[in-house]
């Protein structure tokens, strides 16, 4: 019984990577070869096995510039991020504006890009002008952190205040006088907004119950023919 559960655990494996779409073979191999070049770099020292400058030295030797490509798609995977950004820092001057775009494109924190440009200023074998630049990218890199979560700020208090209107509006749709004040645009967003809390949208996929009780919110939040409440 054991044999047959690990034959049927393999065959169902292999049945589940022939349907995801493969990667092509030399872009596998490399990010299995990366993969295991930086996780053979770590070392153990006073907190236990982790990333150091011995790494840095290590991963400088093994990587070159024409894997950084591979080490930004590694970014997603969890356990190999710390690992990830030693080997950016190892690259020295070609890894900046990489690791700056990948900031810029979410593909990394900002946090972590920073923390990369520290390790690049401190690694001795980075030339004295890329340590340099790596300091100024630091800089940038706080400005762009700080403009972007400035934006995400601002959005979220417009979506808030967004939404507080719309409440307020359909408030008013209880009241006939007040209901009358409102726009037809005004309207739709709060027909829109009682369905988003339904978990559906106008032109969405709906039951036929959910597509009835749609149409009679909308003849009468809209289209104010309807004057006795949706659920009744």
């Amino acid at each position: 019984m054991p044999l047959l559960n690990t034959r049927f655990t393999s065959c169902a494996l292999a049945i589940a990577l022939l349907m995801i779409a493969p990667l092509p073979a030399s872009a596998v191999a490399s990010r299995t070869r990366v993969r295991l070049v930086i996780i053979s770099s770590q070392h153990l020292g006073a907190h236990g096995i982790g990333y150091s400058t011995r790494s840095l030295a290590q991963l400088s030797r093994k990587l070159s510039p024409a894997d950084i490509p591979t080490l930004i798609s590694l970014l997603g995977e969890e356990d190999l991020r710390v690992g990830v950004q030693f080997a950016l820092a190892s690259q020295c001057e070609p890894a900046i504006l990489p690791v700056r775009d990948a900031a810029i494109q979410h593909k990394m924190d900002f946090l972590a890009a920073s923390d990369t440009m520290d390790l690049i200023a401190t690694f001795s074998a980075c030339n004295p002008q890329t340590r340099n630049s790596a300091i100024q990218m630091h800089a940038e890199l706080d400005k762009l952190r700080d403009a972007e979560y400035a934006r995400t700020e601002q959005e979220s208090k417009r979506k808030a205040e967004n939404e507080a209107r719309i409440q307020r509006n359909g408030l008013k749709l209880l009241d006939p006088e007040q209901a009358k004040t409102l726009t037809r645009e005004e309207r739709l967003e709060v027909f829109r907004s009682s369905l988003a809390a339904m978990g559906l949208t106008e032109n969405g996929p709906m039951t036929p119950d959910q597509k009835k009780l749609a149409d009679r919110m909308y003849r009468s939040m809209v289209l104010d023919e309807v004057k006795t409440p949706p659920n009744q």
